[in-house]
């Protein structure tokens, strides 16, 4: 019941119904995705009748527009729905293209974001918090900025670290073999099951002490107590 089967958008699933210290993620408030350029109207309408009020979007500037094969939604199925620029990276900040670049499909860079970068993690953070339940947060898979970002939100909210990594596991499941949807070379859209399964198996830890360390990483950027409880109510609360 997770996955979302939105028009022309793989790789999205509503963060509810995971088990949390304090009872199940609420469904309807949350969702995950990758770039939203991939939905058709049908799609943008069926994201409205799940409640989508605003987009939360990871990517850095250069990389929004439509391309080649997208879709070109009507205008009127757009309307009212806030799209919000976040990004996560500084692609011209010299540390984090040495450090993270090798390493930007793969979970291991996420602490050394958050090192890096932690104002820009932070104010994502922040937008999420201030934004009404409804809210699609999006980078070009889906999968490694926006894993990221929610794994930091399921943390706070007390989901296990085990199934928060299973949660990142399905988005390299689904996008594996699918169109790639960064500006530069995704090698994942190229594997089989057989590399999906064994990069799963080799990144599943990182996945999980990324998450137990949730505390430490939001201590980290700075997020306030106010934000992250604002966080914590926002996929918990009745």
């Amino acid at each position: 019941m997770r996955t979302l089967e939105w028009n022309g958008y793989l790789n999205c699933r509503d963060l509810g119904g995971l088990p949390a210290r304090s009872g199940l993620t609420q469904p309807g408030r949350v969702a995950r995705g990758p770039r939203r350029e991939l939905l058709t109207t049908v799609g943008w309408a069926e994201a409205r009748a799940w409640g989508l009020r605003t987009v939360v979007d990871l990517r850095c500037a250069d990389e929004i527009g439509w391309r080649d094969g997208d879709p070109y939604p009507d205008a009127p199925v757009l309307e009212g729905i806030d799209v919000v620029l976040s990004p996560t990276e500084d692609h011209a900040n010299s540390e984090f293209r040495q450090v993270c670049f090798p390493i930007l499909d793969s979970p291991e860079y996420w602490p050394h974001n958050l090192r890096i970068l932690p104002g820009m993690v932070r104010r994502t953070l922040e937008t999420i918090a201030g934004a009404e339940p409804g809210i699609l947060i999006h980078c070009g898979a889906g999968r490694d900025r926006t894993g990221m970002i929610t794994t930091l939100l399921l943390a706070n909210a007390g989901v296990a670290p085990d199934l928060i990594a299973g949660d990142y596991a399905e988005s390299v499941h689904a996008m594996a073999g699918a169109k790639p949807n960064s500006p530069t070379h995704d090698r994942q859209s190229l594997w089989n099951p057989t590399q999906v399964a064994d990069w799963v198996t080799q990144t599943r830890p990182l996945v999980v002490d990324f998450a137990a360390e949730g505390d430490r990483h939001l201590e980290q950027i700075c997020l306030g107590d106010a934000e992250r409880e604002r966080l914590r109510s926002l996929l918990l609360a009745a």
